[in-house]
């Protein structure tokens, strides 16, 4: 599973670098009208990333990359986990950057010449639940299940600045047949990818 975790500091350095340049002129203007309800926390967000996400990275260095990409304060935890403070408009700006990424990434996985199988991919607003139309013994005799796996990091990754617990995270893909119309496997991440985790290490 680690060598997924370390696709999230190039992901959020993306979509950081995206939204600051548009956010710097009007985010100061923005707090100096609104000093005071920036002290309230009322322009502010924090979100809190789970120490898991940074097993086998250097931190120090992935802090230093969100300051520098962008985010007023990283806060290093004595869990282990990582605060990050940033303005509402910031966040939301981050949020849909994050978002449009997503989106990028459906369109090529279904476009893509590497993943045949896959026909269609639905999804509903959070992102949590998807139901990918393939044809079912090309999947069954390939290796486009992988195309999955960078696709649930992203979601969760989303999920976990939409506000959402590490505890209740969750992606679930819904397989169905492009001939039938029938639903032959679900997968549910991240319970997929610690199970993957566990057979490499055994």
């Amino acid at each position: 599973m680690n060598k997924w975790k370390l696709l999230f500091v190039p992901l959020l350095s993306i979509a950081l670098v995206a939204c600051s340049t548009d956010t710097e002129g009007n985010e100061k203007k923005e707090e100096s009208n609104q000093a005071v309800e920036v002290d309230k926390g009322i322009l502010n967000v924090e979100v809190t990333l789970p120490a898991s996400l940074y097993e086998g990275q250097d931190v120090d260095e992935a802090i230093a990359q969100m300051e520098e990409d962008g985010v007023k304060e990283v806060i290093k935890n004595d869990d282990g986990s990582l605060t990050l403070k940033m303005s509402k408009s910031e966040h939301k700006k981050l949020m849909d950057n994050m978002e449009s990424d997503l989106k990028e990434f459906i369109k090529e996985i279904e476009t893509s010449e590497d993943f045949t199988s896959i026909e269609k991919v639905e999804y509903n607003k959070t992102f949590d639940e998807f139901t990918i139309t393939v044809n079912k013994e090309a999947y069954e005799n390939g290796l486009d299940g992988f195309a999955f796996l960078a696709l649930a990091i992203q979601t969760m990754y989303y999920q976990l600045f939409d506000g959402v617990s590490e505890e209740d995270y969750e992606m679930t893909v819904k397989l169905k047949d492009a001939e039938t119309s029938e639903i032959f496997d679900t997968i549910v991440y991240p319970d997929a990818l610690e199970a993957l985790n566990d057979t490499e290490e055994y």
